[in-house]
């Protein structure tokens, strides 16, 4: 019978998510997981089975605890208004190590060459359209999913361009915030000329 483990996986998957989400999966390593989480590489590998494993397990966590939350905005008052007000102040917001998304950044590293992670990507994209068109729906508005293509292009983009130009960023969410409002709002909130 094998010891049972004296730490709180949440709280090692948690550690372990942040530096994922700093460094990326390729750029994180095993000393770098030890030294976030405290635990020995034995103990990770136990746990875990593998820096993949436990990289799985922080993009979960990371779904949840993240994604989620954001995504549940566009089911709420003000949907789309609700969902990217939030995500400009996020990104301008964010230190310096959790800019962005760790998703978005995986699919310039690994998800290229893992098909699997490539699929975990797809699947939070299709995840953010479908909650888009969902949201484009319930008010009534024309052509969802067109709208909600281009929505989930600049939301993407918006934390792509969280790594390297906050300012951008936080740019691309406000003008994916005016295009994501009604046809009334949007023309109340046009700049003036």
């Amino acid at each position: 019978m094998g010891r049972r483990p004296t730490f709180d996986t949440a709280d090692v998957v948690r550690a372990s998510r942040d530096l994922f989400w700093d460094k990326g999966l390729d750029g994180t390593s095993l000393p770098d997981l030890e030294a976030a989480t405290g635990l020995a590489r034995s103990s990770l590998y136990h746990a875990f089975g593998s820096k993949r494993g436990l990289f799985d397990a922080a993009v979960d966590d990371y779904l949840s605890e993240i994604v989620a939350p954001r995504l549940a905005l566009l089911a709420g008052p003000g949907g789309p208004d609700a969902y990217f007000a939030s995500l400009a102040r996020d990104l301008a917001a964010a230190d310096d190590r959790r800019r962005g998304c760790l998703l978005v950044d995986t699919t310039a590293g690994p998800a290229a060459r893992d098909d699997a992670l490539a699929a975990v990507v797809t699947s939070y994209r299709r995840r953010l359209f479908d909650a888009f068109c969902a949201a484009l729906t319930a008010r009534g508005d024309r052509d969802v999913e067109t709208t909600a293509r281009v929505l989930t292009t600049m939301n993407i983009g918006a934390l792509a361009l969280a790594r390297v130009d906050r300012d951008e960023a936080v740019a691309v969410a406000l003008a994916a915030r005016r295009i994501a409002a009604p046809s009334d709002v949007s023309e109340a909130r046009a700049p003036e000329r």
